[in-house]
């Protein structure tokens, strides 16, 4: 089973790379994978992962506090409303629009729902 875990791990950093440069594929919940993942094969990588400084703080204040950051937030949701215009563009069945939206609609108040990190600035006003 550890190594089931471990592959995971690999193939979750692997996508989040990935998301951190193609558009429309989402980086933090695969980094947020690929600690749990290693979490359960490998404590050397889970230990890399969260020192760090890139990849470290998101994972923390998710696993603190549910957190997400209003940056990560905002990509998050500009990539959500992106998905089904590009599907729309690309022809894509209005079914199966409709049903992005819908999935997409739920992930959206999900993380709109989560809290920011704490010790992040608030610029209101």
């Amino acid at each position: 089973m550890r190594a089931f875990w471990f592959l995971l791990g690999v193939a979750a950093v692997v996508a989040a790379a990935l998301g951190a440069v193609l558009p429309l594929v989402p980086t933090t919940p695969f980094l947020l994978l690929g600690a749990l993942a290693f979490s359960r094969s490998s404590l050397r990588l889970e230990s890399w992962m969260l020192r760090h400084p890139h990849l470290g703080p998101p994972i923390h204040a998710w696993r603190q506090n549910g957190a997400i950051a209003r940056r990560t937030k905002a990509v998050a949701l500009a990539t959500m409303v992106a998905t089904p215009v590009v599907s729309l563009l690309a022809g894509v069945p209005t079914g199966a629009i409709v049903l992005q939206y819908v999935i997409l609609a739920a992930a959206a108040a999900f993380v709109l729902s989560r809290p920011e990190p704490e010790g992040t600035v608030r610029r209101d006003g």
